[in-house]
């Protein structure tokens, strides 16, 4: 969860409050009424610099008994490189957050090595990593989640066309590959729209794309226990549309 504006000043604390404490509200709703899980990651603009992602992550640990799992740093990797958030990612990982990174989206290999240093466990995007063997390893062995945002990444002009997508790459190098939207609204997507266009344009089978959403499962920062019966519902699901057929 962004708590960011679009300019360098971070909302008060008193402007931010309210806004957290109705979107926790319809978190809560939606487990009570709809069984749907969410937990909160707070996003900080790295090209606004250090100091506005300490406060960032420091409204999060303020915050993690409320839903709040995790911390992460997007916007402009050129503008603020990774090795910078150093300690501001020892300090969330030290107060039991969760860390992710936007990393290789607009950059080269380099900005994904980066994230992995400063801690990251979670990496969006990593569009460059296919151009660097050892960290194609590296990823796969580690298995290490990656999200991917495919028509994200064709809007944000990352990439001039879908099918210049490394998606198909990624996956077969055997990276824990997950598909996402980043923002459905801003990218005029969606999370079965991603899908569909995985097979269409990209060639996975029925039994890829079952992976896939699997791999989101996995690769979610859901406590244990919570993850392992998500799992045992997905493959009874997935059970019971086979025989179905």
């Amino acid at each position: 969860m962004p708590v960011h504006s679009h300019s360098n000043r971070l909302p008060s604390y008193n402007e931010f409050e309210p806004l957290f404490e109705g979107i926790e509200r319809g978190r809560q709703r939606a487990e009570r009424d709809f069984g749907v899980s969410v937990l909160w990651i707070f996003d900080a603009v790295r090209h606004f610099g250090v100091e506005a992602a300490k406060r960032v992550f420091e409204l999060a640990v303020q915050h993690k008994d409320r839903g709040v799992i995790g911390v992460g740093i997007g916007g402009d990797e050129s503008r603020g490189p990774a090795e910078q958030f150093r300690n501001p990612y020892r300090y969330a990982a030290d107060n039991g957050l969760r860390l992710t990174a936007h990393a290789g989206e607009s950059t080269g290999p380099e900005s994904i090595w980066a994230a992995l240093n400063i801690g990251a466990e979670r990496l969006g995007h990593v569009l460059s990593a296919i151009r660097d063997p050892e960290l194609i390893e590296v990823l796969a062995q580690r298995q290490i989640p990656v999200e991917i945002c495919m028509s994200s990444n064709v809007h944000t002009g990352c990439l001039r066309e879908l099918e210049q997508h490394p998606v198909r790459r990624l996956f077969d190098a055997g990276l824990l590959v997950t598909l996402n939207t980043d923002d459905p609204a801003m990218f005029h997507t969606s999370l079965s729209r991603e899908y569909e266009l995985a097979q269409d344009i990209f060639g996975f089978t029925d039994e890829h794309i079952r992976e896939l959403a699997r791999n989101s499962l996995e690769a979610s920062f859901l406590p244990g226990e919570k993850k392992v019966l998500m799992l045992e519902k997905f493959d009874e699901a997935i059970e019971r549309s086979e025989v179905s057929r």
